[in-house]
């Protein structure tokens, strides 16, 4: 891979030397190319079957050799990967902190903000002293309309009481920017945590609540007070959460869109006027307002029937859970132990200066991503993006145009779409105007605060214009990537380049193709035709342009993949959500074929050059799985299964591949092995 300066800094992943020995077919015999540092065949477990677990097959080697390390709740190429990207981050924060420049500058902001971050002793000297005002105000409550005012202001500064509100793009006018009032209001990562009663569900709620009153405690509150105010913002809690709809049931784009005038959306909540309400959250003129679930916001007006008192702990509630990471060292001890000991299973915080890089890159990260691109990502970034991406793209077109179960009229508007698709890659072409944001050394909590109330005002900015299609939603250091469906387009940050553990040798293209043109583009693009993508036009207005007959062969096979992710079992009785995660699992299977299928038109594969005893296709579905080389405790797995839409990385990796009859081919797979599916129990969609 050709860079600058990033590939000096990329780890090479450890990994056990195993036999070269493959579950191949006939051997082709061209030469066999050896390469000493070769994650795809050095990572491989070759005491498990490929046909029964696939996944561990690929990865066991390197699970074996790198366990979670006590900080983590996970281990694998993400971590890698961040942990190389960290490195370079904390370069530019150590640079940018040393010489900041002028007052007002990308560096300046960076190391400003890196320098209030490292200083423990001005932390716990304020300890709660930046957030003092804030609580006065909210113990001096004395009204309903002053809980609406105090509501409002706390959304203005990060928090986001009672429920969720946002300006974005109208789903159904995607050129207009609209304004959003959804279901919220939650300490806990989703409804479910507050209705089930499993015993698990059950702990996380009993320490739940131990961290509620430990933060009230270490915020001044006696302990019966602080137990006291810890049941009562459980309470709302739950209320808001019997009024929430289930992650499956906020999949529908349709009925998740509820269009009304300002008039209206006042008769939701007969306590609120709304003009007022969002006057004070910033918005002078506002028509119509765009609700998902306007039985939430029904339920809220009665909630709002409670005594005054009873949302003063609810308010200091959402104050110390967004700010307490930021504050003294108990804050910071008592929040690790509940967010990460509990939820994710870590056992011990990473060092101080990983996690403010970390932190850094969080608040400020298109201001970081400036520096990142301006120094450390090579000049051909976008170049090679794009040009992978457009392989992606043509074979798209090939696969929809031969599909047996599309009619023509159907065909013609998925490839008007697909036509139509923008691609993102690397970096913006112009960056935001962070020239507002103010950031100096005194007060973390003051600059924490500051780019909340900044990324606020900008959200507000957008209201009343023209959209802007030019803006990303992630930085160029994210390795990560999205599709935005009333955009229609993808977004591929430049650091997905990376691709560890080669040493100096460049990556061959089996091993691009499957860990950034499959999991990654493919998966991307497919989105754009997942069961929500797939209402979405090629301009990305919700509008439906499917026939009715080629409407329900979709959603039979949608079906056949949700059923088959259901009947996955990740811990004791924790079954996969297939529903929740079915747009996930849909590109994640579109996106390994279209990713191999760009691969076969590869040198590579034409050939069929052996590299370490493996095929092209051994190589290149090896290379999928090693996009999912992550293992989690088991209390991650479980917080992602109740709150993520996304399958934990073994189902990703087994479940689309056993789909697959090419996958088949290569690793021999035969009835009788775990992963075998029937060819007529196989499923296609794209």
């Amino acid at each position: 891979m050709q860079t600058k300066r990033i590939l000096s800094y990329l780890l090479t992943l450890p990994g056990i030397l195993v036999s070269l020995t493959s579950f191949s077919q006939t051997a082709p015999k061209q030469e066999n190319k050896i390469l000493q540092h070769d994650p795809i065949a050095n990572h491989r477990d070759l005491n498990i079957k490929p046909g029964n677990d696939f996944w561990t097959y690929a990865n066991g080697g390197w699970f074996k050799a790198n366990p979670i390390p006590p900080t983590e709740s996970s281990n694998g190429i993400y971590l890698t990967v961040q942990d190389s990207i960290n490195h370079i981050v904390h370069m530019i924060c150590n640079d940018c902190s040393a010489k900041p420049g002028e007052k007002g500058t990308v560096r300046q902001k960076i190391g400003d903000f890196y320098a209030s971050a490292m200083d423990t002793v001005t932390r716990e000297k304020e300890k709660m002293k930046p957030l003092e005002q804030e609580l006065k105000q909210i113990e001096a409550l004395k009204s309903k309309q002053e809980i609406l005012n105090e509501c409002a202001h706390l959304h203005t500064i990060g928090c986001s009481p009672m429920f969720s509100f946002l300006i974005s793009r109208d789903d159904k006018i995607s050129s207009k920017y609209a304004v959003f009032v959804q279901q919220g209001g939650l300490g806990l990562p989703d409804r479910d945590y507050y209705l089930k009663e499993d015993s698990r569900t059950k702990k996380i709620k009993d320490a739940y609540l131990e961290h509620m009153t430990r933060m009230f405690e270490l915020s001044g509150d006696p302990t019966p007070v602080a137990k006291t105010e810890a049941m009562t913002v459980m309470e709302i809690e739950t209320k808001l959460a019997k009024l929430s709809r289930t992650m499956e049931d906020l999949r529908d784009p349709y009925k998740n869109y509820n269009k009304m005038s300002l008039a209206e959306f006042n008769k939701l909540t007969p306590s609120v006027d709304w003009k007022k309400m969002l006057s004070l959250l910033g918005l002078s003129v506002v028509d119509t307002v765009i609700t998902g679930q306007p039985e939430f916001l029904s339920g809220l007006d009665k909630c709002l029937e409670a005594q005054v008192d009873s949302w003063k702990p609810y308010f200091k509630w959402q104050l110390l859970d967004h700010f307490a990471e930021f504050m003294g060292k108990d804050f910071e001890l008592e929040d690790f132990h509940f967010n990460h000991t509990v939820m994710t299973g870590s056992k011990s915080q990473r060092p101080r200066w990983k996690r403010m890089v970390e932190l850094t890159e969080h608040m400020l990260g298109e201001i970081v991503g400036q520096e990142y691109v301006a120094h450390y990502v090579p000049a051909d970034a976008k170049e090679r993006l794009n040009s992978m991406g457009k392989n992606i793209l043509a074979v798209y077109a090939d696969h929809l145009k031969g599909l047996d179960w599309m009619s023509e009229a159907t065909k013609k508007k998925a490839l008007h779409k697909l036509d139509g698709v923008v691609m993102k890659m690397g970096y913006p072409d112009k960056w935001r105007d962070h020239s507002a944001l103010t950031i100096n050394r005194n007060s973390l909590v003051e600059n924490v605060r500051n780019v909340y109330t900044w990324h606020y005002q900008y959200m507000l900015s957008h209201y009343g214009k023209a959209v802007d299609r030019t803006e990303w939603q992630m930085t160029p250091e994210t390795y990560n990537a999205y599709y935005e469906p009333t955009n229609n387009e993808i977004v591929i940050p430049a650091c997905n380049l990376i691709v560890p553990g080669f040493g100096k040798a460049e990556p061959d293209d089996a091993t691009l193709y499957g860990v950034i043109g499959g999991s990654t583009m493919g998966h991307e693009i497919t989105h754009g035709f997942d069961d929500e993508g797939c209402q979405y036009d090629e301009k990305g207005n919700l509008n439906n342009w499917w026939t009715r007959e080629d409407s329900i062969q979709f959603e039979e096979r949608a079906k056949r993949l949700a059923e088959q992710f259901n009947n996955y079992v990740v811990l004791d009785s924790m079954h996969i959500r297939g529903e929740a995660c079915l747009g996930e699992n849909i590109a994640d299977l579109g996106g390994v074929i279209m990713g191999y299928e760009a691969f076969k038109k590869t040198d590579q594969w034409k050939k069929q050059i052996l590299i370490n005893g493996l095929t092209p296709d051994q190589r290149y579905f090896l290379a999928y799985a090693y996009s999912w080389m992550q293992q989690k405790r088991n209390e991650s797995l479980a917080k992602q299964i109740m709150s993520d839409v996304h399958a934990p990385a073994q189902y990703r990796t087994n479940g689309p591949l056993s789909n697959i009859s090419a996958f088949y081919d290569a690793f021999n797979i035969k009835p009788g092995d775990k992963m075998y599916r029937e060819e007529k129990d196989r499923i296609k969609i794209w």
